[in-house]
């Protein structure tokens, strides 16, 4: 049985009136999501706008999710761009109490982050980490990077790097680094479109921005899929794609937070520079939920 299987929600941080982290509406949510079917969640992601977050406030947002989702699977997203950072993040969410940490590769510096300078890194970072790591592959419109496969072939065979995150949207090289890894390293794939595909493809599950404005038909999908329930699955493809093109690659982390608002859970605005989702866009994003009520 694969230790990440299924769908994980990569969590929103929710920020109140003065700016500061709102931990009971961030409990909330997770206590709201972990009765949907989902596997586990993801803490200090891209979607939690953890780039915008100091230390203390990453670990107290994970420590809050480990008690308020006992039974499910909780990922810390430690990388950072030093070594030295992402071992700091790494051990304190280990402590926190999270089962995995995600690590994104160290991306300023582009040009000197060649094959072997990341393989280091990421065999560095598995060496000294107390919990598995799954290395995380960031989307196109963030990455300045792409792991090439032989990369990614050489990462798997370390004991302690245990899957990936894959964000790219393609579809072909997701399902490549399936054929390359060994049947045990579990990838996970990062596009709520191409849920269904992954699977098919191989994919262990996936962690999925738009699990937080579906996350019980993200979960119903997966496992419909686990079960051999075609029909089932493909109907709730149907139901998340649109949403994942629309709100999370059309609108990013303001249009997931306006989303939550209107679904009745904590969204609130993203911490600055980040804005809130434009009032023009307003419409296109009721659209797109007015479908999703509909097809539920």
């Amino acid at each position: 049985m694969a230790r990440f299987a299924g769908v994980h929600v990569p969590t929103t941080t929710p920020f109140d009136a003065a700016g500061e982290v709102d931990e009971a509406a961030l409990r909330t949510n997770i206590e709201g999501f972990a009765s949907t079917g989902v596997a586990g969640f993801v803490i200090g992601g891209s979607t939690g706008e953890a780039v915008l977050l100091d230390p203390d406030e990453r670990d107290r947002t994970l420590r809050i999710a480990r008690e308020a989702a006992p039974g499910h699977v909780v990922i810390a997203g430690t990388g950072a761009e030093s070594r030295r950072h992402t071992l700091r993040l790494t051990r304190s969410a280990a402590e926190a109490g999270a089962d995995a940490v995600l690590v994104q590769p160290p991306a300023f510096y582009t040009g000197a982050m060649k094959p072997d300078v990341l393989f280091d890194h990421f065999a560095a970072v598995a060496d000294a980490s107390p919990v598995p790591v799954l290395v995380y592959q960031v989307p196109p419109k963030f990455a300045t990077l792409v792991f090439p496969d032989d990369l990614i072939a050489r990462l798997a065979e370390h004991e302690n790097i245990v899957g990936l995150k894959d964000s790219r949207g393609d579809l072909d090289g997701l399902r490549r680094w399936v054929e390359i890894t060994p049947d045990d390293f579990e990838v996970l794939v990062g596009n709520g479109a191409l849920l269904l595909d992954a699977l098919d493809a191989g994919a262990a599950g996936g962690i999925l921005g738009v699990a937080n404005v579906a996350p019980a038909e993200c979960a119903m999908l997966a496992s419909a899929h686990a079960a051999g329930r075609r029909a089932e699955a493909e109907a709730m493809r149907d139901v998340v794609a649109p949403l994942h093109i629309g709100i999370v690659g059309g609108m990013g982390v303001p249009g997931v937070k306006a989303a939550l608002d209107r679904l009745g859970r904590h969204g609130g605005s993203p911490r600055p520079p980040l804005a809130p989702l434009p009032t023009s866009r307003h419409a296109e994003l009721e659209g797109l939920l007015e479908g999703l009520a509909a097809a539920t």
